[in-house]
Protein backbone atom coordinates (compact mmCIF):
# COMPACT_ATOMS: atom_id res chain seq x y z
CA UNK A 1 0.00 0.00 0.00
CA UNK A 2 1.29 3.45 -1.23
CA UNK A 3 2.41 6.03 1.81
CA UNK A 4 -0.20 8.79 2.82
CA UNK A 5 2.44 10.80 1.29
CA UNK A 6 2.63 9.26 -2.17
CA UNK A 7 -1.27 9.06 -1.96
CA UNK A 8 -1.41 12.72 -1.69
CA UNK A 9 1.12 13.22 -4.32
CA UNK A 10 -0.41 10.98 -6.58
CA UNK A 11 -3.84 12.45 -6.22
CA UNK A 12 -2.44 16.09 -7.09
CA UNK A 13 -1.06 14.94 -9.58
CA UNK A 14 -4.32 13.73 -10.85
CA UNK A 15 -5.59 17.20 -10.79
CA UNK A 16 -3.28 19.09 -12.56
CA UNK A 17 -3.75 15.90 -15.38
CA UNK A 18 -6.94 17.69 -15.23
CA UNK A 19 -5.81 21.13 -15.53
CA UNK A 20 -7.52 22.90 -18.49
CA UNK A 21 -3.71 24.80 -19.25
CA UNK A 22 -5.71 27.21 -21.63
CA UNK A 23 -7.72 28.38 -18.65
CA UNK A 24 -4.84 28.71 -16.60
CA UNK A 25 -3.21 30.83 -19.31
CA UNK A 26 -6.03 33.42 -19.65
CA UNK A 27 -6.24 33.85 -16.06
CA UNK A 28 -1.89 34.47 -16.34
CA UNK A 29 -3.23 36.75 -19.27
CA UNK A 30 -6.00 38.53 -17.48
CA UNK A 31 -3.13 39.52 -14.22
CA UNK A 32 -0.66 40.13 -16.18
CA UNK A 33 -2.81 43.12 -17.83
CA UNK A 34 -4.71 44.57 -15.10
CA UNK A 35 -3.49 47.73 -13.53
CA UNK A 36 -4.36 46.85 -9.75
CA UNK A 37 -5.00 43.69 -8.11
CA UNK A 38 -7.23 42.48 -5.11
CA UNK A 39 -7.35 39.12 -3.62
CA UNK A 40 -9.61 37.40 -1.18
CA UNK A 41 -10.32 34.16 -0.07
CA UNK A 42 -12.03 32.89 3.09
CA UNK A 43 -10.38 30.26 5.57
CA UNK A 44 -7.56 28.12 4.22
CA UNK A 45 -8.18 29.38 0.31
CA UNK A 46 -7.52 32.97 1.75
CA UNK A 47 -3.96 31.58 2.98
CA UNK A 48 -3.08 30.34 -0.58
CA UNK A 49 -4.55 33.71 -1.77
CA UNK A 50 -2.32 35.82 0.57
CA UNK A 51 0.77 33.65 -0.84
CA UNK A 52 -0.35 34.34 -4.29
CA UNK A 53 -0.58 38.06 -3.31
CA UNK A 54 2.64 38.23 -1.96
CA UNK A 55 3.97 36.90 -4.62
CA UNK A 56 2.51 39.23 -7.44
CA UNK A 57 3.87 41.72 -4.81
CA UNK A 58 7.49 40.38 -5.54
CA UNK A 59 6.74 40.48 -9.37
CA UNK A 60 6.27 44.09 -8.76
CA UNK A 61 2.33 44.10 -9.32
CA UNK A 62 0.36 46.13 -7.77
CA UNK A 63 -1.57 43.64 -5.48
CA UNK A 64 -3.10 43.65 -2.10
CA UNK A 65 -5.27 41.22 -0.26
CA UNK A 66 -9.11 42.57 0.29
CA UNK A 67 -9.45 43.72 4.18
CA UNK A 68 -5.87 44.95 4.63
CA UNK A 69 -5.76 48.96 5.75
CA UNK A 70 -3.80 49.09 2.68
CA UNK A 71 -6.06 47.39 -0.38
CA UNK A 72 -6.68 50.71 -3.01
CA UNK A 73 -9.94 51.04 -4.61
CA UNK A 74 -10.43 48.70 -7.51
CA UNK A 75 -12.27 50.58 -11.68
CA UNK A 76 -11.56 50.35 -14.48
CA UNK A 77 -8.66 47.84 -15.57
CA UNK A 78 -8.37 46.63 -12.32
CA UNK A 79 -8.64 42.98 -11.18
CA UNK A 80 -10.58 41.47 -8.30
CA UNK A 81 -8.81 37.59 -8.17
CA UNK A 82 -11.12 35.52 -5.65
CA UNK A 83 -11.12 32.01 -4.67
CA UNK A 84 -14.51 29.66 -3.79
CA UNK A 85 -13.72 25.93 -4.11
CA UNK A 86 -17.27 25.20 -3.86
CA UNK A 87 -19.01 27.74 -5.99
CA UNK A 88 -19.61 30.68 -3.84
CA UNK A 89 -19.49 32.13 -0.66
CA UNK A 90 -21.25 35.15 0.57
CA UNK A 91 -18.37 37.28 1.44
CA UNK A 92 -17.40 36.37 -2.41
CA UNK A 93 -20.37 37.28 -4.34
CA UNK A 94 -20.69 40.37 -2.41
CA UNK A 95 -16.96 41.47 -2.99
CA UNK A 96 -17.72 40.32 -6.59
CA UNK A 97 -20.64 42.70 -6.89
CA UNK A 98 -19.00 45.69 -5.34
CA UNK A 99 -15.63 45.37 -7.75
CA UNK A 100 -17.95 45.03 -11.14
CA UNK A 101 -20.07 47.82 -10.18
CA UNK A 102 -16.72 50.02 -9.82
CA UNK A 103 -15.44 48.65 -13.31
CA UNK A 104 -13.01 46.00 -12.26
CA UNK A 105 -13.09 42.57 -13.92
CA UNK A 106 -13.63 39.85 -11.57
CA UNK A 107 -11.15 36.44 -11.54
CA UNK A 108 -12.50 33.30 -10.17
CA UNK A 109 -10.72 30.42 -9.23
CA UNK A 110 -12.86 27.37 -8.52
CA UNK A 111 -13.56 23.45 -8.41
CA UNK A 112 -17.32 24.37 -8.95
CA UNK A 113 -17.71 26.06 -12.38
CA UNK A 114 -21.20 25.82 -12.87
CA UNK A 115 -21.52 27.81 -8.97
CA UNK A 116 -23.25 30.73 -8.10
CA UNK A 117 -19.38 32.73 -8.17
CA UNK A 118 -18.70 32.04 -11.67
CA UNK A 119 -21.91 33.42 -12.81
CA UNK A 120 -20.60 36.61 -12.19
CA UNK A 121 -16.86 36.19 -13.17
CA UNK A 122 -15.29 37.22 -16.23
CA UNK A 123 -12.33 34.36 -15.98
CA UNK A 124 -13.52 31.37 -14.34
CA UNK A 125 -10.34 28.73 -13.35
CA UNK A 126 -11.27 25.83 -12.71
CA UNK A 127 -9.21 23.44 -9.94
CA UNK A 128 -10.56 20.24 -10.66
CA UNK A 129 -10.04 18.99 -7.03
CA UNK A 130 -12.45 17.82 -3.78
CA UNK A 131 -13.32 20.60 -2.09
CA UNK A 132 -15.41 20.56 1.71
CA UNK A 133 -18.52 20.60 -0.58
CA UNK A 134 -17.72 17.31 -2.27
CA UNK A 135 -15.57 15.26 0.89
CA UNK A 136 -17.78 12.32 1.34
CA UNK A 137 -18.30 8.82 0.24
CA UNK A 138 -15.93 6.37 -1.05
CA UNK A 139 -14.03 8.34 -3.69
CA UNK A 140 -12.81 11.04 -1.20
CA UNK A 141 -9.07 12.28 -1.29
CA UNK A 142 -6.79 10.57 1.52
CA UNK A 143 -6.35 14.48 2.44
CA UNK A 144 -9.12 15.90 4.79
CA UNK A 145 -11.93 18.19 3.79
CA UNK A 146 -10.64 20.41 1.50
CA UNK A 147 -7.00 19.89 1.54
CA UNK A 148 -6.28 18.57 -2.24
CA UNK A 149 -8.17 21.75 -3.53
CA UNK A 150 -6.23 24.12 -1.34
CA UNK A 151 -3.13 22.38 -1.96
CA UNK A 152 -3.53 22.32 -5.74
CA UNK A 153 -3.73 25.80 -5.10
CA UNK A 154 -0.67 26.32 -3.67
CA UNK A 155 1.16 24.70 -7.02
CA UNK A 156 -0.96 26.25 -9.91
CA UNK A 157 -0.62 29.64 -7.72
CA UNK A 158 3.15 28.90 -8.02
CA UNK A 159 3.57 28.14 -11.44
CA UNK A 160 1.01 31.01 -12.53
CA UNK A 161 4.03 33.42 -10.63
CA UNK A 162 6.66 31.50 -13.01
CA UNK A 163 4.31 31.99 -16.19
CA UNK A 164 4.13 35.65 -15.08
CA UNK A 165 7.75 36.07 -14.21
CA UNK A 166 8.56 34.86 -17.62
CA UNK A 167 5.72 36.74 -19.01
CA UNK A 168 6.14 39.69 -17.20
CA UNK A 169 10.07 39.30 -17.97
CA UNK A 170 11.21 40.19 -14.29
CA UNK A 171 14.39 38.49 -13.10
CA UNK A 172 15.05 36.57 -10.07
CA UNK A 173 16.86 39.26 -8.97
CA UNK A 174 14.00 41.49 -8.92
CA UNK A 175 12.07 39.73 -7.08
CA UNK A 176 14.51 39.01 -4.52
CA UNK A 177 15.08 43.01 -4.46
CA UNK A 178 11.03 43.12 -3.61
CA UNK A 179 10.88 41.05 -0.38
CA UNK A 180 10.80 42.64 2.81
CA UNK A 181 13.84 42.79 4.92
CA UNK A 182 11.51 43.28 7.98
CA UNK A 183 11.86 39.51 8.87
Amino acid sequence: MPSLYQRALDELGAVFARIDEQAVDAAVERIAAARRIALYGVGREGLQIKGFAMRLFHLGRDAAVVGDMTTPPLGKGDLLVVSAGPGAFSTVLALMGEARKAGAACLLVTAQPGGEAAKQADTVLTIPAQTMADDRGPASSVLPMGSLYEGAQYILFEVMILKLKDKLGVSAEAMRANHTNLE
